[in-house]
């Protein structure tokens, strides 16, 4: 028996809503068979001085390499790579394999604030890494980030930053609405000649850690299972919709969503 195998470069969340541990619990609601390098750790507190431990590249190379040689990668997904030097390793191990279904998720901030990408490494991360894209999914402020432009405001804000994004050499556009105001949450899709709006009602929630990491590792998995890139964005979108409705809350601040809503809750 084989299914598609899908691998995540990404930090580790120790609260669990995010990174590694968001893409690996959404790989398994998707059927494929998850695999993980992890390039740091995360585990903000108010108890300890430091809340973001690096791995060292060799940690992280080995970690991609045993991937790739053990098991296989039908496609794959990058997170918070954070520094200049992890980005630079990560794309020159990506460029060099034969994968080709790879998601940029361009990690900037987290939810709870944290800075997890060095100013320093925006470059890398534009110039070396987003052009091995199929799809790079930013938000608006990562995306305004990326192009060192105003935060988009309105749909057709959007429209324009997806199609100056498309030169940094992605295949496929990817900028989320979410944190649009006023609007519904609108998505824009743009494959260098035509864009697609993506939009679901707005879910009223402050639960929405993970969401980001979520949807890219969605898509990532069904490009995996051989969906087109339209199609593997819509059926993402649907699932990190249902994950958001059904959002967990524990009671101390922002909550989870939940990567099991769409298959436990009949909406």
């Amino acid at each position: 028996m084989s299914i598609p195998k899908v691998l995540t470069i990404a930090g580790s969340a120790a609260q669990g809503s995010a990174g590694i541990q968001a893409d690996l619990k959404t790989f398994q609601e998707f059927n494929v068979y998850g695999m993980s390098a992890v390039t740091a750790i995360v585990a903000n507190n108010k108890q300890t001085e430091r809340g973001i431990f690096t791995h060292p590249i060799d940690a992280i190379e080995a970690q991609i390499y045993a991937s790739f040689e053990h098991v296989g990668v039908d496609a794959l997904k990058t997170g918070m790579l954070f520094t200049d030097e992890i980005i630079k390793k990560v794309a020159g191990l990506i460029k060099a394999s034969e994968v080709t279904n790879v998601v940029v998720d361009p990690v900037m901030i987290g939810k709870m604030g944290s800075q997890l990408l060095k100013d320093e490494a925006i470059e890398s991360l534009t110039k070396e890494l987003v052009p091995l894209a199929k799809v790079v999914t930013p938000n608006l402020h990562e995306a305004a980030r990326m192009l060192q432009c105003e935060v988009p405001e309105t749909p057709e804000d959007m429209k324009v930053v997806a199609r100056d994004l498309y030169h940094l050499g992605a295949e496929y556009v990817l900028v989320k609405g979410g944190s649009l105001k006023g609007y519904p949450a609108v998505d824009m899709l743009y494959d260098g000649s035509s864009i697609t709006e993506l939009e679901t009602e707005r879910v009223e929630t402050i639960h929405t850690s993970g969401a980001g990491c979520t949807y890219s590792a969605a898509i990532a998995a069904e490009l995996a299972n051989g969906y087109s890139v339209e199609d593997a964005v819509r059926r993402a979108k649907s699932f990190v919709t249902s994950a958001i409705r059904h959002a967990l809350s524990f009671d101390r601040g922002i909550g989870s969503t939940y990567h099991a809503a769409h298959r436990m809750i009949s909406d």
